[in-house]
């Protein structure tokens, strides 16, 4: 399972793909999510609950940084997928040079610009004098340490559309068992606290990105490094950052939420809020990590087949995915009701932040089984170039529906409306994925995809 012929995409049974690309893909994107898990629960049972706090004031600066890794990753990955299908391998190796090119420049100009204003940014996050010591501590080793999580999760999307989804997955493994390791290490053997958990993560992306990168120089890879293609062409960038625009938007989108979800949850809950939702959000990061992954196991299958021409294969594979989806965010809903207080309890001892987290749970996720349909879609447009419907449905949920409602549900029943907001966005923008994909495929008699 470790390499899959490219050309086998538009020949080989579409349930047998999507399973040979999205096991790989969903071990690498859980690795992902695991990484910040792992560090969530030591750092809970290590350092206590305002350190928690702490912690969960990082996720709008880690999202953004993360969102940048996501332009470039997605962006290159999928564009390669379509040009594959065009067999024009040439182009798909110069969309691997300038990608890295790409993620260097950025790497430097979110570095220096998050370390400069980071107090300021904690403030505005919705930090107190009790929690922003815990995150500055950890943002000045991780926000350096970026250019390793952002090579190696760019550069494994890459590697899986190129053909080996299984190499992908290893690579991604191999980090994140070093992260199990060093984490306790650090944080209990030497004494660090929150600061050796952010060492444990940046030296486990490094051995991540140090196996991706050696990939693309090998003489067996199908597509690799070339030195006279690694120049930044203004019309390869534009085709990465148009597709990859969409999931870069929707953790933009997510990290200004974050800034307004800690504002509120800290009006209405103070530090313990924040934490709770750092709890909550881990366990949703964990499932929605998930659906991601087979998100990214349909994509190359998608993308080559569509620029194959093959338009009801790729029709086969969206709801193969839907179904999978479906699947994983329902078994989420169920484990999340049934034991609220003891996935609580799995992070922290604090009696007070456990009963604050497990009303929250179980509200957030009272709508969670609906949401990977909802998250299928987006990346199903995304995966076929259309940008701009990607686009908007990323948007809608954390934008259009998830910043009202949070206004008006707090405004009305406090912390429980912070809560509330969220299953109410996910609703809605289910019901517009529904309509979309309906006008999409349904209104159009020639089953063919409107631009």
């Amino acid at each position: 399972m470790s390499t899959v012929d490219p050309g086998k995409l538009e020949t080989e049974k579409i349930g047998r793909l999507l399973w040979q690309y999205s096991v790989p893909a969903v071990v690498a994107t859980m690795a992902t999510s695991l990484y910040n898990v792992v560090d969530r629960v030591f750092i809970g049972q290590g350092a206590g609950s305002m350190a928690i706090s702490g912690l969960a004031l990082c996720f709008p600066i880690m999202t953004l940084i993360q969102a940048f890794g996501t332009l470039v990753g997605v962006g290159a990955s999928s564009k390669i997928s379509i040009v594959l299908g065009m067999n024009d391998k040439d182009w798909a190796e110069r969309i691997l040079g300038n990608a890295i090119l790409l993620t260097f420049v950025i790497w430097a100009c979110i570095c220096t610009s998050c370390l400069f204003f980071l107090d300021p940014l904690l403030r505005l996050f919705g930090g107190s004098e009790q929690t922003i010591p815990y995150a500055s501590a950890y943002l000045k080793i991780i926000i350096p340490g970026s250019i390793f999580s952002n090579l190696a999760y760019s550069y494994s999307n890459i590697i899986r559309a190129s053909g080996s989804p299984g190499k992908s997955m290893q690579f991604m493994l191999i980090g994140v068992g070093a992260n199990v390791i060093l984490d306790p290490l650090f944080i209990f053997g030497l004494n660090m606290g929150i600061e050796g958990a952010a060492y444990a993560t940046v030296i486990s992306m490094f051995i991540s990105a140090c196996f991706t990168m050696q990939f693309f120089m090998g003489q067996k890879t199908y597509i690799r490094f070339h030195r006279q293609k690694i120049r930044m062409r203004s019309s390869t960038i534009k085709d990465i950052v148009s597709i990859g625009l969409s999931p870069f938007l929707m953790n933009v989108a997510a990290s200004v939420v974050n800034i307004i979800l800690n504002n509120k949850l800290h009006n209405y809950g103070g530090d313990l809020a924040i934490g709770a939702y750092g709890i909550i959000n881990s366990y949703a990061i964990l499932f929605v990590m998930f659906v991601i992954g087979i998100c990214q196991g349909m994509q190359p299958i998608v993308g080559y087949n569509y620029g194959a021409g093959k338009i009801e294969r790729s029709k086969k594979a969206l709801f193969l995915a839907f179904y999978a989806a479906t699947v994983v965010t329902t078994f989420g809903f169920i484990l999340i009701e049934l034991a609220p207080a003891f996935m609580a309890g799995l992070f922290t001892k604090d009696i007070e932040l456990i009963n604050i987290t497990k009303t929250g749970l179980r509200i957030v996720f009272l709508l969670h089984p609906l949401l990977g349909f909802q998250i299928v879609t987006g990346n199903f447009f995304q995966s076929i170039g259309k940008a701009k419907l990607s686009i908007f449905l990323s948007l809608t949920r954390q934008v259009l529906f998830l910043i009202p409602a949070l206004y008006i549900c707090s405004s009305f029943w406090g912390l429980s409306g912070v809560w509330g907001a969220i299953p109410v966005a996910d609703g809605l923008s289910v019901l517009l994925a529904i309509y979309i994909l309906n006008r999409q495929f349904f209104w159009n008699k020639s089953s063919q995809l409107k631009d």
